[in-house]
């Protein structure tokens, strides 16, 4: 990506949010554009991460035996009504409707009502099951009180996923998957998520898990224990048999060594059972020749909830603290070094180009800042605001064919040949 055909330029950051810096960045420099509260553009890099999110997501699910579809997001109020939410989500303000003259209609806050209704017609033998669907698609909720830019929106990327059982065995198979899937996902993308025990609330079903980032930038509390790893969320303990239920669905026993820590939930998963299809008359024909209830799993990963949290993971500070700009792990960002030459010098210049596309020869993405009339030190600055893993200079106390490399994140220096730049990139 060549940056002046991009129409970023540079901007002064003034006045940074404390507490979601990295996001206040994007906002300033046009990287993120509001269109009011908890709606928000993306332009082309957090855009990117956001694809590279989802790609990771998909292929990783793939990998567990996941089927990937499309549900559309405008739905008949029938279907809610079918599942007795519809009247709930209406009273609470949470469900965005408009009516017409052909019948009223919702935008979907979630998917369990969708996800029955498209697999009852293929789901109907025991011989089709098991099976788990999946989809990475916009949900809409009528928040009040919208939160941390992207953390707590009104329109939002998420991916949720549906198991379907023949009984409560295989659900709890089918759960014990996803969840190994989920922390692989987390693991590809350098985030320390924590799977911690949770209340069902209003979703019903048995048991459930948030995987929950630990961050001083959450609007969570758990109780969390570093050297066993035993978290849970505090709703828990409202429970009159809290301490048999932690003891039969978690193997919990002792829960006095916990500590209360701020935490960002990220994904949630839950064993539904056959609430859902109960109340919605999805059914099977079981071994036995007779009707039966699907047992079901869902799960969710919130995606721009998670794209926020890496950008606010990868702030920079300098020596006092202050906030100077973004450094995208390698594994996430979509631009893996970006090229500043000084454009005054035509030797300079050409040399970054023949680079720029010597990187794109071996599949090595790069940026060129190949903006005019701007300093050296303008673009080193908006390098660690476009959150640029390394950057490569070209100046004039660098000999042709060399370049001297930074780590965006720890400051690290080298002055290295092309050839050696290639082979630390790949």
């Amino acid at each position: 990506m060549k940056l002046s055909n991009t129409g970023i330029g540079s901007t002064k950051l003034n006045n940074i949010d404390e507490m979601y810096p990295a996001q206040s960045i994007l906002l300033q420099t046009g990287q993120l554009v509001q269109y009011g509260a908890g709606l928000f553009a993306y332009n082309t890099i957090p855009l990117l991460v956001r694809r590279k999110l989802e790609n990771i997501i998909v292929e990783t699910l793939n990998q567990y035996n996941c089927i990937e579809v499309l549900l559309p997001t405008l739905q008949p109020d029938t279907i809610w009504k079918n599942s007795g939410r519809y009247d709930h989500y209406v009273k609470e303000g949470t469900m965005l409707i408009t009516n017409s003259n052909k019948g009223t209609f919702c935008l979907a806050p979630t998917g369990e009502e969708a996800m029955l209704e498209f697999a009852r017609e293929k789901l109907k033998s025991y011989k089709n099951l098991p099976v788990t669907f999946y989809q990475i698609g916009e949900k809409y909720r009528n928040e009040i009180r919208t939160r941390g830019y992207l953390l707590r929106g009104k329109s939002f990327p998420m991916l949720d996923a549906y198991s379907f059982d023949e009984n409560e065995a295989a659900m709890e198979k089918s759960y014990e998957n996803i969840r190994k899937a989920f922390l692989e996902i987390f693991q590809k993308i350098g985030l320390e998520v924590k799977p911690i025990v949770a209340d069902n609330g209003a979703m019903g079903g048995k048991k459930s898990e948030e995987f929950m980032l630990i961050s001083q930038q959450g609007e969570d509390k758990i109780l969390y224990d570093e050297k066993t790893g035993i978290g849970l969320n505090t709703e828990i303990l409202e429970k009159d048999n809290y301490q048999e239920y932690l003891k039969k669905e978690y193997g919990i026993e002792d829960i006095s060594n916990l500590k209360e820590t701020r935490t960002m939930e990220l994904g949630h998963i839950f064993q539904l059972g056959t609430r859902y299809s109960e109340m919605m008359k999805g059914k099977f024909i079981n071994q036995q020749g007779e009707e039966a209830l699907y047992y079901m799993g869902c799960y969710g990963i919130g995606v721009s909830r998670t794209v926020a949290a890496i950008y606010e993971e990868a702030v920079i500070k300098d020596e006092k603290g202050k906030t100077i700009g973004i450094s995208l792990p390698r594994q996430i960002a979509p631009y893996q070094v970006q090229i500043i030459p000084k454009m005054e010098n035509e030797d300079k210049e050409k040399q970054a180009n023949d680079i720029y596309e010597i990187l794109n020869e071996n599949g090595i993405k790069a940026i060129l800042d190949d903006r005019q009339n701007i300093s050296m030190g303008v673009k080193m600055k908006d390098c660690k605001v476009l959150g640029t893993p390394f950057m490569a200079v070209l100046g004039d106390k660098v000999e042709n064919g060399y370049v001297e490399l930074e780590n965006t994140k720890t400051g690290e220096k080298e002055v290295i040949d092309v050839e050696s730049l290639i082979k630390k990139l790949k």
